[in-house]
């Protein structure tokens, strides 16, 4: 029998999902469907007030998995929506409050999925990427809009162009992270975060979180349309063929002009 991506449970209140494809957790359209498939099934039981999402391994998600070619080598029409982000604006969607605990890595499109969050909870020892530009390719998953809102364009500009990797440390500086535990409490603190959510009114909060982010699901729309466009021209370059080497090789990439 197949061990299940997702264990899902709820804990009084608050529903939790654990991504569970260790150690790295790298996502595919299966896995962020399922997640969708779960927050939707969360937000039709009115047991439940806010959402954990969490992972077991190494890694909170270490994005997509580059040492499989067809996700080097893939095609795909520039009018065509990237399947892994359709299924991520479902997530966006999602309607009730979403705290995030972020143990290890979460790079490239890992990164993007911890912020389709309200709130990030994290230790010194998680690790943030948008590795994009280094493997050579434009950002995803919604990142060229919600990186910007949350820790500002100079930043994430920052972020984009340079691929640096930073710890929990930096990542409550630039804002990135809303809470910095020590690395056995992540869970918890998360927990903790939603259960003190739920107390309050579900309604109250399901309005007052939709007046606060606005016309925000529309604009993630348009900013996954933009990148799948630019994306379907750059998956089968050289840059990325060459990003990725240099990332499994452990090296500089060496971009020609």
């Amino acid at each position: 029998m197949t061990e299940a991506i997702l264990n899902i449970s709820v804990d009084g209140s608050v529903g939790v999902v654990e991504i569970n494809k260790p150690p790295h957790n790298f996502f595919d359209v299966e896995l962020i469907a399922a997640i969708a498939d779960a927050w939707e099934d969360f937000e039709l039981n009115p047991r439940v007030r806010a959402i954990v999402l969490c992972s077991s391994g190494k890694s909170f998600c270490a994005g997509a998995d580059f040492s499989k070619r067809e996700n080097v080598t893939k095609e795909r029409s520039p009018r065509q929506l990237n399947p892994i982000y359709q299924e991520a604006i479902r997530m966006f969607a999602c309607t009730k409050p979403v705290v995030a605990a972020i143990e290890g890595p979460a790079i490239g499109g890992g990164l993007g999925m911890a912020l389709t969050a309200d709130f990030r909870i994290a230790c010194e020892q998680a690790r943030f990427s948008a590795n994009f530009n280094r493997l050579g390719f434009h950002p995803g998953f919604a990142l060229s809009y919600t990186l910007p809102q949350l820790i500002g364009q100079q930043k994430a500009a920052w972020m984009f162009y340079t691929g640096a990797r930073i710890d929990g440390l930096k990542a409550l500086e630039l804002g990135l992270v809303d809470a910095l535990v020590a690395s056995d409490q992540v869970r918890a603190t998360a927990l903790q975060w939603a259960r003190e959510i739920a107390v309050s009114s579900p309604r109250a909060v399901q309005t007052t979180r939709a007046t606060l982010l606005g016309g925000r699901l529309e604009r993630i729309r348009q900013a996954v349309a933009r990148e799948s466009e630019v994306q379907a021209g750059q998956m089968t370059s050289q840059d990325l063929q060459e990003g990725v080497a240099a990332a499994r090789d452990r090296r500089d990439p060496v971009f020609k002009d």
